[in-house]
């Protein structure tokens, strides 16, 4: 009789796991559930903590204002008064920042406000306007405001290879291409922007796409033949359409 297994008495009135487990699964079950109420409860004691709300850029700062101001080069002049709307809408509207553009020093001006939320508006801005006086579209130069993953790099042609007279224009007749198609394939493939003034070169776009394009650019400086360059650029776009 003793053979015979008791029956296993189950009351109603409780509600119980309808999963079983050995005595050693049910010790190390019974850890895990200590261990996660102990999580709990340091979770629960961190969301007493203090929060404390981002500081403006004029509370960072310590009340005090601060400025940055970009020189105007000559030929710039006019396009930044054709543009002066269109600049200084992102910059007031969004950035919060005091704009002002100093004609007996010919370099626009901009300066923190109490209505400044972030302490970086300020030298975003600056880069802004900075790209714009380099040759940048509108278009082009406000990405630098809404991604923070973009960058401006410039060089001269003489950096990459000491070019005079003749040879240098050659030089620079190569990177433009006819009818700028060779700076517009370029662009295309690499998903950047180029600027091609006198001898320097001013590029904007990310890390990785302004240095394939400014290896092509090389390239091209060195006396490649526009033709192997537009075979690279086709292999670049095509590996970069497929990373995506």
């Amino acid at each position: 009789m003793s053979d015979i297994a008791q029956p296993v008495i189950v009351d109603p009135s409780v509600i119980q796991s309808r999963i079983r487990m050995s005595e050693s699964l049910e010790a190390q079950h019974q850890q895990n559930h200590e261990e996660e109420d102990e999580v709990m409860e340091d979770d629960a004691a961190a969301e007493k903590m203090p929060t404390f709300a981002k500081l403006s850029a004029h509370a960072s700062s310590s009340g005090r204002t601060e400025y940055r101001r970009v020189r105007c080069p000559p030929h710039r002049y006019t396009p930044l008064r054709e543009n002066w709307e269109s600049i200084l809408m992102p910059l007031v509207e969004f950035l919060k920042l005091q704009v002002r553009f100093n004609t007996r020093t010919r370099s626009v001006e901009l300066k923190t406000s109490p209505h400044t939320a972030d302490a970086s508006s300020l030298q975003k801005g600056a880069d802004f306007v900075s790209a714009f006086l380099l040759g940048f579209e509108v278009q082009d130069a406000v990405a630098l405001l809404r991604l923070d993953d973009l960058s401006v790099e410039s060089f001269q042609v003489p950096d990459v290879k000491m070019l005079k007279g003749d040879h240098l224009s050659r030089a620079v007749g190569r990177i433009a291409g006819q009818d700028g198609k060779t700076r517009f394939a370029i662009e295309n493939a690499t998903r950047t922007r180029i600027v091609v003034a006198d001898t320097r070169i001013h590029l904007l776009g990310s890390y990785a796409n302004i240095r394939v394009a400014r290896n092509a650019i090389c390239d091209l400086i060195l006396g490649a033949p526009p033709g192997k360059v537009y075979n690279n650029m086709r292999n670049v776009a095509k590996r970069m359409n497929e990373r995506y």
